[in-house]
């Protein structure tokens, strides 16, 4: 199986930056692309981001483009979300996520870290 830990998370002022990382283990697949959810108090859970694991290739959300970056260490086995210019409204617990490239939908998911974001 495919084993998500998230980390990084934290609170910070609005306008600063923080950086999380998924540290993937497992079985693991150039194949794969991996993506940052974030679920915030009372609201569903909505996209961030996406990378392909082989092609580095990006998506993101409207909401965060411009100012999220997501990237990907081969060697370390991680994924980072370097998140800029933080609005209180990024506050949520941010999830790693990992779906094969054959499927739509993400089949496995870390434990989330919290991103409190203050004004």
């Amino acid at each position: 199986q495919v084993q998500l830990v998230e980390s990084g998370g934290g609170l910070v002022q609005a306008g600063g930056t923080l950086r999380v990382s998924c540290a993937v283990s497992g079985r693991t697949f150039s194949t794969y692309t991996m993506g940052w959810f974030r679920q915030a108090p009372g609201k569903e859970r909505e996209f961030v981001a996406r990378i392909s694991w082989s092609s580095g290739s990006t998506g993101y959300a409207d909401s965060v483009k411009g100012r999220f970056t997501i990237s990907r260490d081969n060697a370390k086995n991680t994924v980072y979300l370097q998140m800029n210019s933080l609005k209180p409204e990024d506050t949520a617990v941010y999830y790693c996520a990992a779906r094969r490239d054959s499927l739509s939908s993400f089949g496995y998911w870390g434990q989330g870290t919290q991103v409190t974001v203050s004004s």
